[in-house]
């Protein structure tokens, strides 16, 4: 080969590993990599090919293959290049509970036997396992929600690196062949529930990779913060200490490499820090006390949404925001808040904004549709019948949305201001990890398998 081409092909390529933010252009998230929860721009979108409508697992109607996963694992599968990265826990217990449904128990999983963490590479063409890393074993530090798992937290990379992090049991660090760089022991990390400590539900927020930065955000029962570690070795740049109350969302990361704010959820303290240093540009107070979802970037506003207890809000807060712009009083929009509803916001699925639209959907499977700008609401449906939770979080492209139930129905709708749903299909088991989509087909992550569907057959 040429060398001035091979350079050229070199340049090219680590320019692709910084594609995973949204400050960095507007390439088509669809022609390839989907590196971290939520895709390339943490908004859930790939656009730039056809995807599918209606697929069946039972026949392999669309299906391009199925692989098998062994353990509990919410973890999202994401992309670079050929390769897709997931993670699972394998407990030592014959049958490991795994519960779905619309339920209110706070309990935890009793399952004190050994248990081994590992981090798959898959090809992603044919489904085959590259490599497999056992990164830990042992009996688990913190106990998990019958819904969840002891595999929560998406795996991120920047084609360079893969970050693994599993709450208690440490953060890990990979190159692309499955080479262990480094791992580094945060403490035991506490996310129970708040009013009732020893509800351990297990930690959820995913990592970001952002210019040579691993950033985490670890809200937990003490000790709560946000901290920038160096890719290259695992030690802390920064940390910044939060009052709050344990959280599962994973941050988003917005603006130029001068400018870019690290933008997290939360009950008493939703927020945005400064990339670089950690120091706070902004805080919002009034909320659900038990946040998961993700914040989204679209449209010059950033969208927060959480749920449970007094509040359900939806915010809709401009990107240019500054100091405490808690709304006071019965306000629903300030300088900073463009708009804002109180009572309408998502449980555990993060909002996806398409075009001019924010489509939220709540546990129970109702779907708000918004528009972005004005906060309007357009329409309110319900997917399904009401007997589903929804976890996962939607994803988009082709003017499609997908939504999935736990008990593994996938609702396709179609984008825009009237409701409408193209097809319904069933994935034959729990599905409650949020897909991935890369290069026309969508990978679904099953309790028991990884799936891609295709429109392609």
């Amino acid at each position: 080969m040429n060398h001035h081409i091979r350079y050229s092909s070199i340049l090219i390529s680590l320019s692709l590993a910084v594609l995973c933010l949204p400050a960095m252009g507007e390439k088509k998230s669809g022609e390839g990599n989907w590196p971290s929860f939520r895709g390339p721009h943490a908004n859930g979108i790939a656009e730039g090919y056809p995807l599918p409508v209606v697929w069946d697992v039972a026949t392999s109607r669309n299906i391009k293959w199925k692989t098998p996963i062994p353990g509990l694992g919410l973890s999202s599968p994401i992309v670079w290049e050929n390769s897709i990265f997931l993670s699972t826990a394998i407990s030592g217990a014959d049958k490991p509970q795994l519960k779905v449904g619309l339920y209110g128990d706070i309990g935890s999983v009793q399952d004190d036997t050994a248990h081994r963490w590992i981090v798959y590479c898959l090809d992603k063409l044919s489904g085959k396992v590259l490599w497999e890393k056992t990164v830990y074993s042992g009996v688990p530090k913190i106990k998990r929600h019958p819904k969840s798992t002891h595999a929560n937290s998406t795996l991120t990379t920047d084609g360079r690196y893969v970050v693994a992090f599993f709450g208690s049991e440490g953060l890990y660090c990979f190159d692309l062949e499955g080479k262990l760089l480094w791992k580094k022991d945060l403490g035991v990390l506490d996310s129970s529930f708040f009013v009732a400590p020893a509800a351990q539900w297990e930690f959820g927020s995913s990592p970001i990779i952002y210019q040579e930065r691993v950033l985490i955000q670890c809200d937990v029962q003490n000790g709560s913060f946000v901290a920038a570690l160096n890719i290259k070795d695992g030690n802390e740049i920064w940390r910044t200490s939060r009052s709050d109350v344990p959280s599962w969302g994973t941050p988003t990361v917005h603006g130029d490499g001068k400018n870019a704010q690290m933008i997290i959820n939360g009950f008493k303290h939703i927020g945005s820090y400064d990339v670089k240093t950690g120091t706070e540009l902004w805080r919002l107070q009034g909320g659900g006390d038990i946040p998961v979802p993700t914040p989204v970037v679209a449209n010059d506003m950033v969208f927060i949404t959480n749920a449970h207890g007094k509040l359900a809000p939806i915010y809709a807060i401009r990107l240019n925001a500054t100091g405490d712009i808690s709304l006071k009083g019965d306000e629903i929009s300030n300088q900073f808040i463009a708009w804002s509803t109180p009572r309408d916001g998502s449980y555990m699925a993060t909002p996806l904004v398409y075009g001019d639209y924010l489509y939220n959907c709540k546990w129970n499977g109702v779907l708000g549709c918004y528009e972005a700008k004005s906060g309007n609401r357009v329409y309110q449906e319900r997917l399904g019948g009401g007997t589903s939770a929804f976890t996962a979080s939607p994803v988009a492209g082709d003017g499609k949305i997908y939504f999935s139930s736990e008990d593994g129905e996938i609702y396709v709708v179609k984008a825009g201001s009237k409701f409408e749903t193209l097809s319904k299909n069933s994935m034959g088991e729990i599905c409650m990890a949020s897909p991935a989509i890369s290069g026309g087909i969508i990978y679904f992550r099953t309790q028991a398998h990884v799936v891609a569907v295709s429109a392609q057959p």
